[in-house]
């Protein structure tokens, strides 16, 4: 019994894309939650997929010369909101980072969601599942979310003519488009940032 569950796990990991995050909840349909995190274990002994943190794993990426690559922290967010198609959106540092408004990737990495509040170590990198509004979560998923988590971070006084210039440059004629779409979920001083990015 145990051997053909261990074979589905084997499968359904080989069968996705290297990079990806799961738990042990994404199995639990093969078997009994004990058997499935004793054949992740097993894997994860063997090194065919890496253990991030207690009942967190990967299928990891690799690189001809680097090797494994570190785990994605948007696939890990989106692991631990679990299988209830939770959104996510990232923000604070992160969500500057991911812009390049900011140069450093913070040590804690937040992301909003409509989920429960939840928080995981990987290696030296906090990363935070923080339930908010649904008015923050009307833009999970666009740019447009992105940037008002973004700019809400820097803060109104922190917002120059260099960081307009870097959205700008980064952002796409459709990216501008929808920050007009979504400019009622937006703070108005967010909001007249959108309207001069989209002149």
């Amino acid at each position: 019994m145990t051997q053909s569950i261990y074979n589905k796990v084997v499968s359904m990991i080989y069968g996705m894309k290297r990079g990806w995050v799961f738990t042990t909840t994404n199995f639990l349909d093969l078997g009994s939650r004990t058997a499935v995190a004793k054949t992740l274990e097993r894997l994860a002994d063997s090194g065919t997929i890496r253990r991030l943190a207690r009942g967190l794993y990967d299928y990891p990426e690799k690189h001809p010369v680097l090797g494994e690559l570190p785990a994605n922290y948007e696939r890990i967010a989106q692991a631990l909101a679990g299988r209830d198609s939770l959104k996510i959106q990232p923000s604070g540092a992160y969500a500057a980072n991911l812009l390049g408004l900011t140069e450093q990737v913070p040590a804690r990495i937040v992301f909003l969601t409509d989920g429960s509040n939840r928080k995981v170590q990987v290696k030296n990198q906090q990363i935070i599942l923080k339930r908010t509004t649904p008015k923050n979560m009307a833009t999970a998923g666009n740019v447009s979310g992105l940037v008002i988590q973004a700019l809400r971070y820097l803060g109104k006084d922190h917002v120059d003519a260099k960081t307009v210039g870097i959205l700008n440059k980064r952002l796409t004629g459709d990216d501008k488009r929808q920050l007009m779409r979504d400019l009622r979920y937006a703070p108005a001083w967010i909001g007249s940032i959108f309207r001069q990015l989209q002149r």
